[in-house]
């Protein structure tokens, strides 16, 4: 079905592509101070990251090993109170019988009306303290090292503490008396300080030496970092090399592969920048010196119409050409491509309408779409519309006498197809190039194809050039089919 339907939404603008051009440009800027920015890296005064990684470490370690030096001693410090209680248990229970044949021997069966002192220690080795009383809480018999106060505690077996004794308190079995048998406090306090010491005093020499490993340890580990940074330092505007480095562990890996996608970024900012004006020196030098001779021919030999009119058929064509370069610089900068749904028949009816303005191009160009409802593609609709105005003109030039057709194919594919002398099959492929004409004897700048190419690529869209299309003898196909 031959249509002329009514323009699209979202069809492109010029000042489409000079805002594309301005953020191309800031990116290039930024990349040129990309060197001068990452000097920085390495000013004096700031602290390095192996130190406060060996500070942060000491302290961690210094700090956790203190808590386990508390818990180990509060754990000894519980060992070392329990085997103390039961050697008092069992020191009581063997000297009770002994204690009580003592008494006995020296009161003669009779209650004394002073308390006995034992003659001699018990225990040769180890002097106990202890003393012995009936149920009235009378002393019987003590040890010579015993003294009353320090057995200042209920009188009840089991265990009872006084500020400086740890005092246990035996009954005899058949008798009304009780044993009470002393350890000093301090002793255990000692054999506790004594365990403390012993673990904290390698902890206080070690630190020093670990602080030293630490420290080394974690330059050796850094130096990859280091490495990377000095990378990242050397990169400028001249030089946006990948950064290639081996043996970088994954948190490194992933910040190379980063960066390197920034230099590719930049590396293609920087190319269209450079290529934008090496395209525009290429096209607009000739058409401005044509204007410029042509107003200086008329200014001498007084104006004729003649000598204008070509004047502004230069200016015409030297507009034409900067349009052409902004267009191939946003399609080479990819900027804001964006991928939406695009209606191919109303993107290829807008296309044609601003083509049918000019009555020339609306007897040769026809439209045929699809009779059944296509469903939308994804990309975009300035960039397609780009290419798609690029098709059509080179159809136009190439075939000044033929028909040309846009037609919309399902599912989702647009071509443009002209009745023109054709293109040799060989040539098909340099016609991408820029700069390549399709004929020496044609006008035009050899960008169309290049900038449609450009596009295809950006929007993952297939462009096909067939010569001659498909069931004719003659003509030139361009064929772009966008992705699913």
């Amino acid at each position: 079905m031959t249509t002329r339907p009514a323009a699209a939404e979202g069809t492109f603008t010029p000042g489409d592509a000079v805002n594309g051009e301005r953020r191309v440009r800031t990116v290039a800027v930024a990349g040129a101070r990309a060197g001068s920015d990452t000097e920085g890296m390495h000013k004096p005064g700031r602290t390095s990251l192996a130190a406060r990684l060996t500070r942060t470490l000491i302290l961690s370690v210094g700090a956790i090993w203190l808590l386990c030096v508390l818990a180990v001693v509060w754990y000894v410090d519980r060992e070392i109170s329990f085997n103390f209680d039961n050697e008092l248990v069992e020191v009581s229970h063997r000297m009770f019988d002994i204690a009580v044949e003592q008494y006995d021997s020296l009161s003669g069966g009779k209650k004394p009306e002073q308390p006995l002192v034992a003659p001699a220690p018990l225990f040769i080795q180890d002097e106990v303290v202890y003393q012995m009383v009936d149920g009235g809480t009378r002393l019987l018999l003590h040890s010579s090292n015993a003294r009353p106060d320090y057995f200042d505690v209920p009188l009840a077996p089991g265990f009872a503490d006084t500020p400086d004794w740890r005092i246990y308190t035996v009954r005899h079995p058949t008798r009304d008396l009780y044993l009470q048998v002393a350890d000093p406090i301090s002793e255990r306090r000692e054999a506790v300080d004594r365990t403390l010491f012993g673990l904290m005093v390698p902890l206080i020499t070690a630190l020093p030496l670990l602080g030293l490993v630490l420290w080394r340890i974690a330059r050796h580990e850094l130096r990859p970092l280091q490495t990377l940074a000095d990378e990242i330092a050397s990169r400028s505007s001249t030089d946006l090399r990948p950064i290639e480095l081996a043996g970088l562990p994954h948190e490194l890996r992933s910040v190379c592969d980063d960066v390197n996608h920034l230099l590719e970024r930049l590396a293609q900012a920087l190319n269209v920048e450079r290529a934008l004006a090496a395209n525009a020196a290429h096209e607009l030098r000739t058409p401005l010196a044509a204007a410029r001779l042509r107003l200086q021919t008329a200014l001498d030999h007084g104006l004729s119409r003649q000598d204008v009119q070509a004047a502004l058929d230069s200016l015409r064509q030297l507009s034409h050409r900067a349009e052409k370069l902004l267009q191939l610089s946003r399609a080479e900068s990819g900027a804001a491509l964006a991928r939406r749904p695009v209606d191919l028949v109303k993107l290829a009816g807008a296309v044609a309408e601003e083509f049918w303005q000019d009555a020339r191009a609306a007897e040769r160009l026809t439209l045929h779409v699809p009779e059944e409802t296509m469903s939308p593609v994804q990309g975009d609709v300035d960039a397609l519309a780009i290419g798609l105005r690029n098709l059509i003109e080179n159809a136009l030039r190439y075939a000044p006498e033929g028909a040309v057709e846009l037609e919309v194919v399902a599912p989702r594919t647009v071509l443009v197809r002209d009745s023109g002398p054709g293109v040799a099959p060989d040539k098909l492929q340099a016609l991408r190039e820029r700069h390549v004409r399709q004929t020496d004897d044609r006008t035009g700048y050899g960008l169309g194809l290049s900038i449609v190419t450009t596009i295809a690529e950006h929007q993952g869209a297939e462009l096909q050039l067939l010569s001659p299309p498909p069931g004719r003898a003659r003509g030139f196909e361009a064929r772009l089919s966008m992705p699913g």
